[in-house]
């Protein structure tokens, strides 16, 4: 006996579409969280840098959140320790950038919360 296949491809095409279309929007997702962490850490050393240099919390407030490479800038979170008032030369400044980055894939967003990045840079101030 001859049996028909013609549509067999076509249903295992159309099984494993979905999931290899969910694979690769997972490591592009991944790829940008990376991406995002490690911009966020560069900035981090940059605006602590300007902290070490005597600026004040407005200017490093400011820098990190124009030079942040985050789909929002103002979501950004600026944390810096000891407050402006209170540094001395010698001490040590420290800044913390926290993001929540949003997924692309909606499958992922709704299942997983959305990953936050946390980076942080201390320095001497001079």
């Amino acid at each position: 006996m001859v049996h028909e296949e013609k549509g067999q491809s076509l249903t295992e095409f159309a099984l494993i579409v979905p999931l290899l279309l969910l694979l690769l929007c997972g490591v592009i997702d991944f790829g940008r969280i990376l991406f995002t962490y490690l911009n966020l850490n560069l900035v981090a050393q940059e605006s602590v840098r300007l902290g070490g240099l005597g600026r004040g919390d407005a200017d490093i407030v400011s820098f990190a959140r124009g030079q942040a490479e985050v789909p929002d800038s103002t979501k950004l979170q600026v944390a810096i320790a000891p407050p402006e008032a209170s540094r001395k030369s010698g001490q040590y400044v420290k800044v913390t950038l926290t993001y929540t980055l949003p997924y692309m894939t909606p499958l992922l967003g709704s299942v997983l919360p959305a990953p936050v990045i946390r980076t942080d840079s201390t320095i001497r101030v001079e």
